[in-house]
């Protein structure tokens, strides 16, 4: 992990930013614990377009991001990220698919570990990869996260309303 994260506060939690020096986005994470302390002098010039494009992503009005980004990885993780970037919004594939997608179903256990090594999250969707039964398998930024996008991007129903509980106890 890149050790100058800029924290981005979203519904999710916080996540970190971090950026290469001509302002491509290099890395986008869900922090746990306490969030990091924004690093000396001026933000990156992409800062304020990733926070806005993830705000209107959150509330429903964004699809596609196009903020420049730049993930290092080998060249089979270049691919498998690639191929996540083509997933639309509101779909899912299962790892399996994702594997015949790159070729060769034999390599599903390879794009599964590339999947999970993505860098940068959401932007490149490998939250759209599930189990050919369904199941919510494998996520770096946990199950919970998984599950709250594939719901906010309508490919899992919407969640029932929790009932509020008392404030104050009686």
């Amino acid at each position: 992990m890149n050790g100058t994260l800029h924290p981005l506060s979203t519904p999710l939690g916080d996540l970190g930013a971090a950026f290469a020096a001509d302002g491509r986005l290099t890395e986008l994470v869900r922090l746990h614990g306490k969030p990091p302390v924004p690093p000396p002098g001026p933000a990156p010039k992409s800062l304020p377009y990733l926070k806005r494009q993830l705000e209107a992503y959150f509330s429903g009005n964004l699809r596609d991001f196009n903020i420049p980004m730049e993930a290092e990885g080998t060249e089979f993780q270049q691919r498998v990220w690639r191929e996540l970037q083509k997933i639309p919004y509101g779909q899912a594939i299962s790892y399996l698919e994702l594997a015949r997608r790159l070729g060769d179903e034999k390599c599903i256990r390879a794009a599964a570990r590339a999947s999970g090594a993505n860098p940068i999250s959401i932007l490149i969707p490998c939250h759209r990869v599930i189990g050919s039964d369904g199941s919510l398998v494998g996520y770096a930024g946990g199950l919970d996260m998984k599950e709250f996008l594939l719901r906010l991007e309508g490919v899992l129903p919407k969640a029932p309303p929790q009932p509020r509980l008392p404030l104050e106890w009686d």
